[in-house]
């Protein structure tokens, strides 16, 4: 595939219509057509379905697109990096994850040092923004520990939290200043979908995964977590910074009891070859922190 290929086939996947693509690309209408059929033929896939109002992606086109977007994001970012002056501290800092207040703390550092950095953070979930991280659209990540020391290198980070359960503030178990391995045991769980996450939870529990009432997975919650507990989906699994420093007054939030501390790292691909502002970015978290 040529990365002219990909733009025309973003831009197709963009518009929902060949007229509206060919004239965001100054090229014309038959012209793309056949681009696009000769990409089909080249991957030997139907890439788009022809309706009459719109056309849609196909399953194989919506996993070209997403790889698309992601080949022609690392070539610009690429492009930013190689067309910088290297005598001059200015570019680009992609992190993704759930941003801590020590990273945004040195990001603001930064931007006051140096005015021509800047930064781009993406929110996803786990597996999505390591894939981003592993391919290199992102330089860091902010994630969950334990972390794998193989792929990766990564620094702690200062910020600490403990979990707990999100419940209603009249069910039974409220009454209660912490909820026990017995408990935990004895409830349906709303958690993440992480299997890593959830066998360190069994194993806090003393028992297998298996054992545990798992009503409901999820990968990245948008907004509260509330509506989950109070429509009866069951007890939200979360560590409390996750949620708003005030609580909605129909529910509470207790923690596990003997503790459950976790801890979040800032995380790198080993071996990465950094930018010169991706360098001054981790050069200065380890100094502030380290």
């Amino acid at each position: 595939m040529e990365f002219r290929e990909l733009r025309y086939f973003l831009a197709v996947a963009r518009e929902e219509n060949i007229t509206r693509a060919a004239e965001s690309l100054h090229i014309t209408q038959p012209s793309l057509s056949k681009q696009l059929m000769e990409l089909e033929k080249k991957l030997g896939k139907k890439l788009l379905i022809r309706g009459k109002k719109k056309i849609t992606l196909t399953e194989e086109g919506v996993i070209l697109r997403k790889r698309a977007e992601e080949i022609i994001e690392l070539v610009e970012k690429t492009e930013q990096e190689i067309s910088c002056d290297l005598e001059e501290v200015m570019g680009d800092i992609y992190i993704g994850g759930s941003i801590s207040e020590s990273v945004l703390a040195v990001a603001a550092e930064l931007m006051n040092t140096y005015p021509g950095i800047h930064f781009h953070f993406y929110s996803g979930d786990a597996v999505d923004v390591a894939e981003r991280l592993n391919h290199g659209s992102l330089d860091f990540a902010v994630m969950l520990e334990p972390i794998d020391n193989i792929k990766y290198n990564f620094a702690s980070l200062p910020e600490r939290s403990e979990w707990g359960i999100l419940m209603k503030k009249n069910d039974p178990l409220a009454t209660k200043k912490a909820l026990t391995k017995e408990d935990l045991k004895k409830i349906p769980l709303i958690m993440h979908q992480r299997i890593g996450l959830q066998n360190e939870i069994a194993h806090w529990a003393g028992t297998d995964l298996e054992n545990l009432n798992i009503a409901a997975t999820y990968n990245v919650v948008h907004g509260s977590p509330v509506p989950f507990v109070m429509k009866g989906m069951g007890y939200f699994l979360t560590t409390r910074d996750l949620l708003a420093p005030t609580l909605d007054p129909d529910v509470c939030f207790l923690p596990l009891e003997p503790k459950l501390p976790t801890r979040v790292a800032l995380v790198w691909k080993k071996y990465a070859v950094f930018s010169k502002v991706s360098e001054i970015f981790i050069n200065t978290f380890k100094q502030k922190y380290y």
